[in-house]
């Protein structure tokens, strides 16, 4: 490597380094004012919360963290994806609306937490064909709306990124470099990709930004985040978004390459686990790539098992617990995807299976 290439790698990671350090402090701080403004994790006349596995050991989760960034900016070496270019002057008057609309909705999520209200969206919705079911109709982490109107889907990806201090899209990325190496040697506009909880359509849109002839479509079944996803990926017209439920899913059988599925699973009773990990199975082509990217779980980080602990606890995750012993190798197993890589993005795991033939 020449004297040219070595300034110019160090000049992007010191670029990289400042940018997504600014972003950590940005949405750190943002959690840090919702936390003095809320009512403290302990409920008022409860005993402090205690995980029966132990206190998280801080060292090992700010290794992880660092970590984290390390792969990413390795991996943009590698070629794998461009460097992430979200922090723009251009975006700060987003990104002062989405934190002002985070700091004012602090209250509502603290006042559900603090009563156990995690279906208060089942008064609000309208649901007269039974589209939506019960383990759907639920205010995820306590959000305003659950997964149900258009302030829910504005303000989603800020939530995130500050529950995760800005490691959300980082996590994400991992994902982004299985898709890169799946890819490789093969023309974009012949390979068909599905995202499943596709959510708002912020992976997608990265993805397609990278990969922007891929044939991609994205499903969910939240109608307000569909139709921001809409919103989002309008620039690649051969991209669609399909408001649809996960274990039923308007797809031909054996005509996909790959599937992805980003922070569902958690949010999902076992036994619908399964059936959308049958549908899965059911929608790919034989040898197809099916990349599942959720929560760490128990035994991941042996030292952070007490922190997973805490989450269910605070938020409301109803499914979280049983997630956290799930065994999705086996069940992919079981279904007939089988496995072959298994990694750890700080505090989401990737893995990746094939469809047997």
């Amino acid at each position: 490597m020449g004297v040219f290439d070595i300034a110019t790698r160090t000049a992007g990671r010191a670029r990289y380094a400042a940018a997504q350090g600014l972003r950590s402090a940005w949405y750190g701080a943002q959690m840090s004012a919702a936390r003095r403004r809320a009512s403290g994790f302990d409920r008022p006349g409860e005993p402090a919360f205690q995980p029966t596995r132990g206190q998280p050991n801080l060292a090992v989760l700010r290794r992880a963290y660092f970590e984290l960034f390390i792969k990413d900016r390795l991996n943009v070496e590698a070629g794998l994806y461009p460097a992430p270019s979200d922090v723009r002057l251009k975006d700060l008057p987003k990104a002062l609306r989405s934190a002002r609309a985070f700091r004012e909705d602090v209250e509502d999520v603290d006042r559900r937490r603090l009563e156990r209200n995690g279906t208060e969206v089942r008064q609000q919705v309208t649901d007269e064909h039974n589209r939506y079911p019960a383990y759907y109709l639920q205010n995820f982490h306590y959000q305003s709306g659950g997964w149900f109107t258009e302030d829910s889907a504005d303000i989603y990806d800020t939530q995130v990124e500050a529950l995760f201090t800005g490691t959300a899209d980082a996590m994400r990325r991992a994902v982004l470099a299985e898709i890169s190496r799946e890819l490789r040697g093969r023309d974009q506009r012949g390979v068909s990709l599905l995202d499943v909880a596709c959510g708002n359509g912020r992976f997608l849109s990265q993805v397609m930004q990278v990969y922007p002839r891929l044939m991609a479509s994205g499903l969910d079944l939240s109608p307000t985040y569909t139709d921001a996803a809409r919103t989002r990926l309008k620039p690649w017209k051969q991209v669609e978004i399909l408001h649809e439920a996960a274990e039923a899913m308007p797809v031909e059988d054996n005509s996909l390459d790959m599937v992805v599925s980003i922070f569902l699973f958690h949010e999902l009773p076992p036994r619908v686990r399964e059936k959308v990990l049958a549908e899965i199975r059911r929608v790919l082509k034989p040898g197809g790539l099916f990349i599942l990217a959720d929560s760490a779980q128990f035994g991941d980080y042996s030292d952070l098992d007490g922190l997973l602990e805490y989450f269910p606890h605070g938020f409301h995750e109803p499914y979280y617990k049983s997630y956290l012993s799930w065994d999705a190798v086996q069940a992919c197993d079981l279904t007939g995807l089988v496995p072959e890589t298994q990694s750890l993005a700080f505090l989401t795991k990737i893995s990746t299976f094939r469809r047997s033939s």
